[in-house]
């Protein structure tokens, strides 16, 4: 199931990333008071009343022959191509100013729902400052202070109004769901193609649900697969694909409706760092994942060996070791036939539960060997473990005290599973948790 997707824009120096930081709970975006500072895109998840959506940080859109200013505002553009909800923020300190008029014409073009908000009303004398707003003709302004934390619940509470409807999808729990993503020109399409036109077994091509997506269905090894189409290509085309932040939004509402991410890497090119940030949500979001390295027939095998690729691999990707790697060219199509065997093993895993008596054997033989550790002069005792959920794997440890429980033992637990069930592709969730 994708989640809607909300854009702030607005001309530079408003305080978007003050209110996106403020919306997340984390200071990600870069704060400062300098007009530009926010050069891409940033993406993150938000939790309002318990509806969760992802939320995008832009740059400020000015107008402007200067490169740099020109690449943000293009930047913010797709965001707003992309959202299906704008917060426009705007400053009341400053009123309505030429660049405010400037972002609403093309907020205007887009004709998609937008919410304003008038940042830097720090206080209710300030109130009055909202009405000029009016003349933007978006509606009702929102007061809102980034700095206090002020009106952002009205905020929220009306952006959600705006979300389309993304309820009524039910996808079928036996069909294998995986989507191919990747920063550009890494091969996506190149490898979709190759995977439908080696399966010549297409049921049929169906509209999504997610805007231009499309859902292709095939069978393979007595196993029903759905490809959820990522790149968009076909419709968006070179403008978009150039623009390499872009492709994360494109991951993000693929891994949302996916079991398996293939995480797609160029073996030309090498590792980059945007290779890490979209696979990183990926691993975030608890999905099984196969990392492919793409185009290794390119590659000169006395320079490169794929044992070195891979230990390059493990050394920058340190948290997806749990991943299988697989050397292959969509090209011409060489160890494409080892995809889906490995697709249907990092599912399966996905989905594996564990008899908790079983569990418990396996966790009080790990504690023979290695007695829970001691902090303060307390040790942690370890009562009884039980699985709680898959998609990913989670794991309930019931202790004497959560506090004890360090993430270095958290981890010890996890490799003990891993030795003795496998969970090969899959992340694993391990939680401590007091027995009331």
């Amino acid at each position: 199931m994708r989640k809607a997707t909300v854009a702030i824009v607005g001309r530079p120096n408003v305080g978007k990333s003050t209110i996106f930081n403020r919306l997340i709970g984390e200071r990600v975006s870069i704060v400062e008071d300098t007009p530009g500072v926010t050069r891409d895109r940033i993406y993150a998840e938000v939790e309002w009343l318990t509806t969760r959506f992802n939320m995008i940080d832009t740059g400020g859109i000015e107008v402007s022959d200067e490169p740099l200013l020109t690449k943000i505002r293009h930047q913010a553009e797709i965001a707003i191509d992309e959202a299906d909800v704008i917060i426009f923020l705007v400053n009341g300190k400053d009123g309505i100013t030429a660049a405010d008029e400037e972002v609403a014409k093309i907020l205007y073009k887009s004709k998609k729902p937008t919410v304003l908000a008038v940042n830097k009303i720090d206080n209710f004398e300030m109130r009055d400052q909202i009405y000029e707003f009016y003349a933007l003709g978006f509606g009702e302004p929102f007061p809102i202070s980034g700095t206090h934390g002020l009106g952002l619940g009205d905020l929220l509470d009306e952006v959600i109004t705006h979300f389309p409807k993304l309820e009524d999808v039910e996808e079928d729990d036996e069909v294998i769901y995986f989507s191919v993503i990747g920063r550009p020109n890494v091969g996506k399409s190149s490898l979709v193609n190759a995977i439908v036109n080696e399966e010549r077994v297409i049921v049929s091509n169906i509209e999504g649900t997610t805007r231009d997506a499309v859902d292709t269905f095939i069978h393979k090894d007595n196993q029903d697969f759905v490809i959820i189409d990522t790149a968009g290509i076909r419709k968006r085309g070179k403008v978009y694909e150039s623009t390499e932040k872009y492709s994360v939004l494109r991951a993000l509402r693929a891994i949302d409706r996916s079991d398996v991410v293939l995480v797609v890497l160029d073996a030309e090119t090498g590792i980059r760092e945007q290779d890490k940030t979209i696979a990183g949500y990926a691993h975030d979001a608890g999905r099984a994942i196969v990392i492919v390295v793409n185009k290794w027939d390119t590659i000169d095998r006395t320079e490169t060996s794929m044992q070195e690729f891979e230990d390059k691999i493990r050394n920058q990707f340190q948290f997806l070791d749990y991943a299988p790697i697989i050397f292959l060219s969509a090209k011409t199509k060489k160890r494409l036939q080892r995809l889906i065997p490995i697709i249907k093993l990092v599912s399966e895993s996905h989905t594996k539960r564990i008899p908790t008596n079983v569990l418990n054997d396996v966790i009080m033989d790990a504690l023979a060997m290695n007695p829970t550790p001691t902090v303060k002069g307390k040790r942690l005792k370890i009562l009884y473990t039980t699985q709680v959920a898959v998609k990913p794997p989670t794991f309930v440890v019931f202790v004497n005290e959560p506090e004890l429980m360090h993430f270095s033992f958290k981890r010890f637990l996890e490799n003990r599973i891993r030795e003795s069930f496998g969970f090969t592709g899959t992340p694993i969730h391990i939680v401590a948790r007091k027995r009331s």
